[in-house]
């Protein structure tokens, strides 16, 4: 859907590129719908899927003005609405991989959690800011931070809104390689994970 999102298609993956006008990438209330449609046509004839943003937003996470405005019950609908969208990433059929530049924070971090791989380019920034605001996500990135970068490190993140960079986010296992280009490993990673799949002989 123009305004949100960019898919590539290639003959052995799939690119989605993360846009917004402002370049921050939020994840709106409109575009976590778009993409949710999306991952689900795109699981219907699965290939191995890279999402990516820019060179400095992969996401900012989710609109703090939509944020602002929510209510008790608006507020659960909004949570589920961004659980729905990681749940479907995470359950993807194919090797999804987050291939970060720049801030990947809040929201935006939660969904490079629920992909199967992390790569980042040296300039990567991530953090959940939500305590700075007195907020925390709703999306999920409560229980998958821990289990890969374990519970007291996860707190540490949470409670602190730190920023974490790219090789302090690779030494404590948030992030599973650091390269220049990090699209480009998702796809040689892509395609190396579906030759050793192929039938012998093919």
């Amino acid at each position: 859907m123009p305004g949100h999102f960019q898919l590539e298609t290639m003959a052995d993956a799939m690119i989605l590129h993360l846009v917004s006008s402002d370049g921050t990438n939020r994840l709106t209330r409109a575009c976590v719908l778009a993409l949710s449609e999306a991952v689900l046509n795109l699981s219907r004839e699965p290939r191995p899927l890279v999402i990516t943003g820019n060179s400095k937003f992969f996401s900012a996470g989710a609109d703090l003005a939509e944020i602002a405005s929510l209510t008790g019950t608006t507020a659960l609908e909004f949570s589920k609405l961004g659980q729905h969208l990681m749940n479907m990433v995470a359950a993807f059929p194919a090797p999804v991989y987050a291939a970060i530049e720049g801030y990947c924070m809040g929201g935006g971090l939660d969904l490079a959690l629920a992909c199967h791989w992390r790569l980042a380019s040296p300039q990567a920034i991530f953090g959940h800011r939500g305590a700075a605001l007195g907020l925390i996500t709703g999306w999920g990135g409560t229980q998958r931070l821990p289990r890969l970068v374990g519970k007291g490190r996860a707190l540490q993140m949470f409670l602190t809104a730190e920023k974490v960079h790219a090789a302090e986010a690779l030494r404590i296992g948030l992030i599973n390689a650091v390269g220049a280009d990090p699209v480009a490993e998702a796809l040689r990673r892509a395609r190396s994970s579906a030759l050793s799949t192929q039938p012998m002989g093919t």
